[in-house]
């Protein structure tokens, strides 16, 4: 089970993307628990349930380094995700760069 979560402004920008993420999550036979946050409640979520990865949307890219610094003795990647798979919301490129990230 992959434990994916995407953070943007307010958590609902996000929430297509998740869908088509959890879309083509399903057609490749995966378990992903994929979904997403606002920017607030980060530290309050990952208190009951760690990632394997924190994806952040191009809105919030400038909290990369703040949470690098903040989670770094948690040992999950965190990463923005790319502008060109967001806006197109291609969920099978971002499911593919959260599990490259998770190794």
């Amino acid at each position: 089970m992959k434990n994916i979560m995407l953070v943007c402004v307010a958590g609902m920008s996000t929430s297509l993307l998740v869908s088509k993420m959890q879309k083509a999550a399903q057609d490749q036979n995966m378990e992903a628990d994929i979904y997403a946050i606002a920017e607030g409640e980060v530290e309050k979520v990952i208190a009951t349930k760690m990632p394997d990865v924190l994806l952040l949307g191009p809105q919030v890219r400038y909290l990369k380094g703040s949470f690098e610094k903040k989670f770094k003795d948690m040992n999950f990647p965190i990463d923005v995700i790319n502008m060109a798979d967001y806006g197109m919301m291609n969920g099978e490129n971002v499911l593919k760069q959260a599990l490259t990230l998770i190794g």
